[in-house]
């Protein structure tokens, strides 16, 4: 079966929650946030929450331990921590929690950066991806430009076919 295929059968809607992992945006100003929500509903996906939450490990896991136990939500979409600064622990929080990790996605994000954003500075990047529970979780830094390039490119064209995989073998 060729990915075409795989695309073919996957879900139309997928039902997700958004969590801006900041110490400084509120709803308001939370244009990453915000860009998410707008590039899921374009495509008919559902968001069913949508939370910020402080950079601190214990929340981020907090979260992401609420959504495994929600029938509601099927993928989790984070953005912001993914750096390298001693308070930025999004990238453990999410990395710990994970059954199965998604690395290309990580390498693709950073390639795209590379290529057509940022440069070398990509290399600053701790974007990851993977599966907990069930659901899918995408983590990405929380600038603007680096939201738009994650979704645009990779997450919204793909997250059908992620889900498929995910639920095939369910009974």
């Amino acid at each position: 079966m060729s990915v075409l295929d795989h695309k073919k059968e996957a879900p139309e809607v997928v039902r997700c929650m958004i969590l801006t992992v900041s110490d400084t945006r509120s709803y308001e100003t939370d244009k990453s946030g915000l860009l998410i929500k707008e590039l899921l509903e374009a495509v008919g996906h559902c968001v069913m929450e949508y939370q910020i939450v402080k950079d601190e490990y214990s929340l981020i896991q907090h979260w992401l331990k609420v959504v495994a136990s929600r029938a509601d939500i099927d993928v989790v979409l984070i953005n912001g921590g993914t750096g390298i600064a001693l308070r930025d622990t999004t990238y453990e929080a999410v990395r710990d929690s994970l059954d199965k990790e998604m690395p290309g996605f990580g390498e693709i994000f950073r390639y795209l950066s590379f290529t057509e954003d940022i440069g070398t500075a990509a290399i600053l990047s701790r974007a990851v991806a993977g599966v907990r529970d069930g659901k899918a979780i995408f983590s990405m830094p929380g600038s603007t430009g680096a939201v738009k390039l994650a979704m645009e490119r990779i997450i919204v064209p793909e997250l059908g076919h992620v889900m498929r995989e995910i639920l095939k073998d369910r009974p």
